[in-house]
């Protein structure tokens, strides 16, 4: 696996493909494909994640519906003006990919359990408040708080990555200032929800966004790290 990656965007994730890819882009003659990339929860739920790729790992790359691989890279934004708005596009950039193949294995207890702990999907990003955190409760008092984070790339360049929190972490975030300096891990998720127009019509999108199992705030230097999660 690639190791010389960015220490603020580092992702990991395991799944299966479920699309074609499909050509995304080009950079000073660099073809770049995208295609989805299912990976499974420790419930039944799934997540689908948008993979891009260079045509350069594409090189003896079965990409076939069903193969299962292990995608190292970064979670990464862009803005695409679509219908005189901008629009925030999520999508991992692949630094390595690797194909799993899988020995058939009975469905025992114990290969159940074997399959949980394969079970892949992990992004740490270090980076700034950008929004005001926004904190709220659910009916059934389960606290929730939207935050989103800049995280620094080369060139001058900015990826501004939706967070979600629970609980504590939560609470944490509500009395946030614009930017901190945070340190999270977590994981990547997909979202399906209904987007409702003026003219009473309304249309089923996918939000991605990264579900946080810890976090730090970042101090000075010579500063105690305060830890929560």
């Amino acid at each position: 696996m690639v190791t010389n990656l960015l220490e603020n965007n580092h992702l990991v994730l395991v799944g299966k493909v479920t699309s074609e890819k499909t050509y995304s882009h080009e950079i000073y003659g660099e073809k770049f494909y995208i295609f989805d990339l299912e990976v499974p929860r420790l419930s039944s739920a799934v997540d689908v994640i948008p993979i891009t790729v260079s045509e350069r790992l594409l090189t003896g790359l079965n990409l076939e519906i069903g193969k299962k691989l292990s995608v190292e890279g970064q979670f990464r934004s862009y803005n695409s003006y679509q219908n005189e708005r901008n629009k925030l596009i999520l999508t991992v950039f692949a630094k390595d990919i690797v194909e799993i193949n899988d020995e058939s294995i009975e469905e025992s207890e114990e290969s159940q359990e074997e399959k949980k702990d394969a079970i892949t999907n992990e992004v740490t990003l270090s980076g700034y408040v950008c929004k005001k955190p926004i904190y709220r409760q659910t009916p059934f008092d389960r606290e929730i708080a939207d935050l989103l984070l800049a995280v620094n790339r080369a060139y001058n360049k900015s990826d501004y990555i939706p967070c979600i929190a629970w609980g504590r972490n939560a609470r944490f975030c509500q009395n946030m200032e614009v930017g901190t300096e945070v340190k999270i891990v977590g994981r990547v998720q997909s979202r399906k929800y209904e987007k409702k127009f003026e003219d009473g019509t309304s249309e089923t999108r996918v939000a991605y966004e990264v579900s946080i199992s810890s976090m730090e705030i970042v101090e000075k230097k010579d500063e105690t790290n305060e830890d929560v999660g």
